[in-house]
């Protein structure tokens, strides 16, 4: 007779997930092969997910469906590939961690997580980390930038303190993605507010100022209080998929407020004559680096559809 439960995943390595279910998580395998609609996912089930299970005959734990999921983050699996990778699901909001030095986060990266969150409907700041190891001028630059199109950008040290309180009232009773790429201090930050968690963290490779990978798998933490933060493998690129060319700029809030004024309705902002939003950047009102990022992205979805 098979036991019947339900439960929230709280890792997936592909082979086995965890379950959290009434307190105790459980190991669980996938029963058969589990498909999303409308979905093409390298990992049909992500950290976040709310699962049913059953208990087979044998005291296996079987994964045999997914309930729908609220929002997601997502990104293309791999170069050329037509394929997505789902980080998490079921969040309540996003903290993007950047560091504008050792090692440096690219704009282009920024912007890329920015337009998935925008577009999968996932609220999302920003926590500009290390910070007494950046250049003022760095921080107050990029702070212009994102804070004007309405991003909170929270700057954070462990070292200091500054800022880690903030990200401990954020974290509190939520479901919290904390993304970024490797070596920007997640680990480190998260280590810091629930010490109790002992989540790996790792050092900077010297040779070449790029963080080593510390966490291997997705991992959600239940937070003392309420709330859970779930840890990401440091990302190396964020390939969007599924965001048509002609809605790709709806994703980007100070282009949403200016493109009313275009020419033309359907302006790509590239090359029409009386485009708002390419008057806007000559003009310094929109930050030439998030509109290099937006040609960026175009010019990359071209090369996926051939």
């Amino acid at each position: 007779m098979e036991r019947v439960f339900s439960g929230v995943v709280t890792q997936a390595t592909g082979s086995w997930y965890e379950v959290l279910s009434e307190g105790e998580t459980l190991r669980c395998r996938i029963r058969g092969r589990l498909r999303l609609k409308g979905v093409r996912s390298t990992n049909p089930v992500v950290v976040g997910d709310e699962v049913e299970c059953v208990e087979d005959e044998h005291g296996d734990h079987l994964i045999t469906g997914i309930r729908p999921r609220r929002n997601y983050v997502i990104r293309r699996a791999s170069n050329l590939s037509k394929e997505s990778h789902i980080i998490a699901a079921n969040v309540d909001q996003a903290l993007l961690m950047v560091t504008l030095r050792q090692p440096e986060t690219a704009w282009e990266f920024v912007d890329r997580f920015l337009v998935t969150c925008e577009a999968y409907k996932v609220p999302v700041k920003i926590i500009l980390s290390k910070l007494d190891l950046q250049q003022a001028e760095e921080v107050e630059a990029f702070r212009e930038v994102y804070e004007k199109i309405g991003y909170e950008v929270i700057g954070v040290s462990v070292t200091t303190g500054e800022g880690v309180e903030r990200v401990r009232e954020l974290l509190s009773g939520r479901t919290t993605l904390l993304s970024g790429n490797s070596g920007v201090g997640k680990s480190t930050l998260v280590g810091e507010i629930f010490p109790s968690l002992e989540i790996r963290t790792g050092e900077i490779s010297e040779s070449f100022h790029k963080g080593k990978h510390t966490t291997t798998f997705s991992t959600m933490y239940p937070l003392e209080g309420g709330g859970a933060v779930i840890d990401t493998p440091g990302i190396k690129g964020f390939g969007l998929i599924d965001i048509d060319d002609a809605e790709l700029w709806h994703y980007f809030p100070e282009m949403m407020e200016t493109a009313c004024d275009c020419r033309f309705y359907n302006c790509t902002h590239t090359h029409e004559p009386g485009c708002a939003v390419v008057e806007a950047v000559k003009n310094g009102e929109i930050a030439y680096e998030r509109y290099e990022s937006y040609l960026k992205i175009l010019d990359e979805d071209d090369k996926y559809r051939k």
